[in-house]
């Protein structure tokens, strides 16, 4: 028998819980496991995303929206052999990636830097005014007491 865990759909999502939506999204795509990277909640509404992107320059990584899937990217310039080194082990890889993350509709992303081979982006739960929850004051109704008198 085996064990089914569902932590690959926590970690490719950020700021919701639609587990249909995490669920057909795992069950298409396979985890990466380059590079290294981390989601963390700072706060009740702002989340922040740590790519481990040592090795590569500033202009080298690019982070792009469209309908609500944050691509993060990084390909070096020159992808060719190192010329002045002969390899007798090569554990730094030197490859390009892209990472695909899924935001809830009222995520939304409100810097990236980039320092010390970490790319960090802030995001940041904005819910609009119309949609953010609200009590609804209940009112009682009073009946009028006719007093008649006789």
């Amino acid at each position: 028998m085996s064990n089914l865990s569902l932590m690959p759909l926590f970690r490719r999502s950020i700021g919701f819980d639609r587990l249909n939506d995490l669920f057909d999204h795992a069950m298409l795509s396979e985890t990466p496991h380059y590079p290294a990277y981390n989601i963390e909640k700072i706060g009740e509404d702002h989340y922040r995303i740590v790519v481990a992107a040592t090795g590569f320059n500033h202009d080298e990584l690019s982070i792009d929206l469209e309908n609500q899937v944050l691509r993060i990217s990084g390909k070096h310039a020159d992808q060719g052999e190192d010329k002045y080194a002969e390899f007798l082990h090569q554990g730094i890889t030197r490859r390009s990636f892209q990472l695909s993350l899924r935001l809830d509709e009222h995520i939304e992303v409100q810097d990236a830097h980039y320092e010390n081979g970490l790319l960090t982006i802030q995001l940041q739960r904005i819910i609009p005014e119309e949609k953010a929850p609200r009590q609804i004051p209940i009112q009682q109704k009073v009946l009028a007491n006719k007093n008649t008198s006789e």
